[in-house]
């Protein structure tokens, strides 16, 4: 319930303002919609057989939950995938990292939802299969499959190099170049901070901050799960205890929740911050009152007046000395 309620109010500010979405913010509102998928498409399936103590919607109700927490649970991985390379380009190269445009953003998520559709649809295809887990109350991939079919330790191996180790390699590599070029450069960060006209590369590097925390929340519930269902494809059969294998997956079942957490929390701290710079803003003007300036309304009202006067008093004098000068003619004629 926190999940879907903490997704769908990203979701919901998201779209009151879709028309000026940056393409970070693009990114974060697919990763909330992988994860509301996540926390609506399957969490009622489980909860309700979790009660019953047994798995309550057949055999076609297994493959659908299946296919959607491997589609949704893969695209939300492939997704802070493709944040972790912006953030890579945006910091540690700026001259491709500033080519990103919200097109560019809208064509790598729409290779995300195809990739993940693709593995995802291959158990259904024949090329592995899906499953109840084993304490029988949600379904899976069919790690024990593994064990007895080479079509499936060869899907299983697949899945485990282009769903697992490949995001999490291109995550590690690009957040590991930041924290170098960072640290490399601190001088140069520390003047930013200081830096009204650097403010740019102040929010990149903030958003490289709240795209890491998302990252290592997402790799905590996720990295568990992964190894116990690795043991049950390759290892020793029933090497995992049920009980045992039932905390890794409650684990990664509670990650579509932690995304909100960590927005509000950074929300909060900008929020604080904001309000600790304003209070320490009107102590200063309480102790150092500004001196009093005349309104800008009313000093242009009155350079307007003294021009006026002026060009009234020039006027008048060059009509006085043309009439001393031709006395004898008409005032337009000598004029002109």
């Amino acid at each position: 319930i926190f999940a879907a309620i903490g997704n769908g109010d990203i979701i919901y500010m998201a779209i009151k303002r879709k028309t000026k979405l940056k393409p970070a913010e693009l990114m974060t509102l697919n990763l909330a919609i992988f994860d509301l998928g996540i926390s609506v498409a399957g969490k009622p399936f489980f909860v309700v057989s979790s009660l019953a103590h047994r798995w309550l919607f057949g055999w076609y109700g297994c493959c659908l939950y299946g296919w959607g927490s491997f589609f949704f649970g893969c695209g939300s991985l492939c997704t802070m995938t493709v944040v972790s390379f912006d953030r890579y380009l945006k910091i540690c190269h700026m001259r491709y990292g500033f080519w990103i445009e919200r097109h560019h953003a809208m064509l790598s998520l729409l290779l995300v939802w195809l990739y993940a559709a693709f593995w995802a649809t291959m158990p259904l295809v024949g090329w592995g299969s899906y499953a109840p887990e084993p304490f029988g109350t949600s379904c899976t991939l069919n790690w024990r499959l593994a064990q007895t079919s080479a079509a499936s330790q060869s899907f299983i191996l697949t899945i485990l190099v282009f769903c697992l180790i490949l995001p999490a390699g291109i995550i590690i590599f690009s957040y590991s170049r930041i924290i170098v070029k960072v640290k490399s450069s601190r001088k140069e960060i520390s003047r930013f901070n200081k830096c009204d006209n650097n403010s740019h590369d102040v929010l990149e590097i903030k958003l490289t901050k709240v795209a890491m925390l998302i990252c290592a929340g997402f790799f905590i519930a996720w990295l568990p799960y992964a190894i116990v269902s690795v043991v049950s494809a390759f290892g020793k059969p029933d090497s995992v205890p049920i009980p045992v294998s039932v905390i890794p997956t409650l684990l990664a079942k509670s990650s579509p929740m932690y995304n909100p957490i960590i927005y509000q929390l950074i929300a909060w701290k900008c929020s604080c911050a904001k309000s600790s710079r304003l209070k320490v803003f009107n102590r200063m003007k309480e102790h150092y009152p500004p001196r009093y300036k005349a309104p800008v309304m009313r000093k242009q009202a009155f350079l307007n007046h003294s021009h006026r006067a002026q060009w009234a008093q020039v006027k008048q004098t060059f009509k006085q000395t043309l009439m001393q000068k031709y006395a004898g003619l008409n005032i337009n004629t000598a004029i002109k």
